[in-house]
């Protein structure tokens, strides 16, 4: 009993009057409650009561350092304050819950007042120091000079199997290029990423990923990637001239790291917020509300304001952005990928592809595709069924084009017969001699020609 009392004396001596007159001002305890915690009497706490709904809690603290007085919050909103986050917000960071808290409620206190609250209602846990400090590496100098890469695997979505979330951030100022959700990552969601980033902002210098399958083998773990890489990933960047840079530990991706850090404790509470129940769309609120919101909050201003994104052009970032299987066409013109066999169609140029060497095409949305020499023939459905080929929309739109130019040429030559039609009269070039039966005599053909060399050598 003793030992119970010293431990609670031990409690009570750790608290201060103000995380006392926080909770009291909650409902967690009761006002006679923190009158005998704090050692006053009920009467002089109620004093302090009609002091602190006057003038905030600052009325009742020790003003005696000399500092200016702080400013007086009311009691009330403090109240409103740890309602909100034990009701409304209960699984938001601090930081995430005060935006929201000044953003949509209109509750104008400071980040520190903020959090300061909370600590002392006993709502959050105070957090521990950061022990010691490590210098950060520099940022690049200019956007486009440096990408990272990285997935995360998180329950984003209750109720729903875990799936990873593809971000790619820009290492100068810190901006999202790219976040989408996949089953999985590996190689087709990262020729996803690649190619959105290169169509919208253009051909960046290095990529900054860790060392997973897809982009480097590594003949034993814990060494160093193998100096010769001939993954589909490596391959298509040596094709597009970018560096690749595998980290050789998390703490190396820290960047990276902490902004997964913050996403994790900001997008799942998002999605529940806004009742989202599927990840398709999760990728559609990610791209419409997320992606702007989190640039608009953290990104900073890079050291140079020039950009060394490039504009990709003759490149056909399609075929060079996806899984490349080399296969031989068959004497039936087929071509088997997996279990599957894909048909290919006969083109202008060429009536079959027996025996050429072709290349089967693994595209991120699942399709697939062949090529011949640069040139997509044909795509298909991940079952092998065809689907409309590009170069087929192509030539139906041009024949489409030549039709419609051809009704128009008759169109205009009928009107202009219909126009001029008493005064167009055709006769034959030369005249003939006609016989009995209506048909050209001999001689009349053997005139004609004589006259027509006869014109030719004049005209020499």
């Amino acid at each position: 009993m003793e030992q119970m009392a010293r431990r609670v004396s031990r409690e009570v001596k750790a608290m201060t009057r103000r995380e006392i007159i926080t909770k009291a001002i909650d409902g967690q305890i009761s006002w006679v409650a923190a009158a005998d915690i704090i050692g006053v009497t009920p009467r002089h706490m109620r004093r302090m009561r009609r002091a602190i709904e006057h003038g905030g809690i600052s009325a009742v603290m020790d003003q005696r350092g000399g500092r200016p007085r702080r400013k007086r919050i009311a009691m009330q909103t403090i109240g409103e304050m740890c309602r909100l986050k034990r009701e409304l917000y209960p699984d938001f960071s601090i930081r995430h819950f005060y935006e929201h808290l000044t953003e949509r409620h209109g509750v104008a206190v400071s980040y520190t007042y903020t959090r300061m609250v909370l600590e002392e209602a006993g709502i959050v846990e105070k957090e521990p120091g950061r022990g010691r400090y490590r210098r950060r590496r520099e940022r690049r100098p200019m956007v486009g000079m440096l990408v990272h890469l990285d997935g995360s695997t998180h329950p984003w979505i209750a109720g729903l199997p875990d799936q990873d979330l593809i971000v790619a951030m820009d290492d100068a100022d810190g901006r999202i290029l790219y976040a989408e959700f996949f089953a999985q990552e590996g190689t087709l969601s990262t020729f996803q990423a690649l190619r959105c980033i290169m169509e919208r902002y253009g051909r960046f210098c290095e990529l900054y990923t860790d060392r997973g399958s897809h982009f480097c083998r590594t003949a034993k773990a814990g060494e160093a990637p193998a100096e010769e890489q001939n993954g589909q990933v490596a391959q298509a960047l040596r094709a597009l001239g970018i560096r690749h840079i595998p980290a050789r530990s998390p703490q190396a991706r820290g960047r990276s790291e902490r902004a997964f850090e913050t996403i994790q404790g900001r997008l799942p509470q998002e999605l529940r917020l806004h009742g989202i129940t599927t990840y398709a769309q999760a990728n559609g609120y990610l791209k419409e509300v997320f992606v702007a919101d989190f640039n608009r909050r953290f990104t900073v201003a890079p050291a140079q304001p020039e950009s060394a994104f490039t504009p990709v052009a003759g490149i056909e970032l399609e075929l060079l952005l996806s899984a490349q299987h080399q296969r031989v066409v068959r004497n039936d013109n087929t071509v088997t990928f997996k279990t599957v066999i894909l048909q290919l169609p006969t083109t202008r140029e060429r009536m079959h592809f027996v025996r050429c060497p072709v290349y089967v095409h693994q595209f991120p949305n699942g399709t697939l595709g062949v090529s011949y020499q640069g040139r997509l023939l044909a795509r298909y459905d991940a079952d092998g069924g065809p689907l409309p080929s590009p170069i087929n929309k192509e030539r139906a739109g041009a024949a489409q084009q030549r039709s419609a130019s051809t009704e128009k040429l008759s169109a205009a030559l009928h009107r202009t017969a219909g126009a001029n039609s008493e005064s167009v009269v055709f006769r034959p070039r030369f005249p003939t001699r006609a016989r009995s039966d209506g048909r050209k005599t001999k001689e009349s053909n053997t005139t004609q020609k004589t006259q027509l060399s006869t014109q030719r050598r004049g005209h020499l």
